[in-house]
């Protein structure tokens, strides 16, 4: 395997970050399957749900594609919790950080604070503020937060859901993550 000369980035050549370019588009074109693989390891997690964290994902992002939303935001839906097993405490953060170079700016937010927002179902149970979610009511995506918690994350616990499989949504997902970032398309 061919490595660059230098071992301090400033000393790097131009014939250096070419190579480490290629690196970087061979590792970038994997990332789609290292996230559906992330995905299988929330089959079968977590106890207490009557289903598991895969099939959660993939009844919110059933209702999502069956509501008409567009791929983008069905991808988030899918996405959404992938944070559950390695960030528990802020596993929206997570899934927001995966997506951010993919997706609007709207679906970012939406994903990043989703968690707070899916409290209002449960926050007041355990002692906490359900209406934590409310310091953000003057947000532009307050609203696409709370109807995506409302519409498909609280709702997507049902066994009986008529649940699409996630070879429905792979095709969705690897076109996504096929497409230059975002961030690297900005001016």
């Amino acid at each position: 395997m061919d490595t660059v000369g230098f071992t301090r980035m400033e000393d790097g050549t131009a014939a250096d970050y070419a190579l480490l370019d290629q690196y970087e588009q061979v590792q970038r074109a994997g990332v789609a399957d290292r996230l559906l693989a992330e995905l299988h390891q929330l089959d079968g997690g977590f106890g207490g749900y009557q289903i598991d964290r895969l099939q959660h994902s993939l009844q919110t992002a059933t209702r999502a594609l069956r509501d008409g939303r567009d791929e983008e935001y069905v991808v988030c839906a899918l996405l959404h919790d992938l944070g559950d097993l390695l960030a528990p405490d802020n596993h929206s953060d997570y899934a927001a950080a995966i997506l951010k170079p993919y997706v609007s700016e709207a679906n970012h937010w939406m994903i990043r604070h989703h968690g707070l927002f899916q409290s209002y179902y449960y926050a007041h149970h355990l002692g906490g503020d359900r209406h934590a979610r409310d310091a953000f009511k003057d947000h532009p995506h307050y609203q696409r937060t709370v109807d995506f918690c409302h519409l498909y994350d609280q709702t997507s616990f049902d066994p009986a859901y008529d649940t699409l499989p996630l070879d429905v949504f792979e095709p969705m997902l690897r076109k996504m993550f096929a497409r230059k970032p975002w961030s690297q398309t900005a001016g």
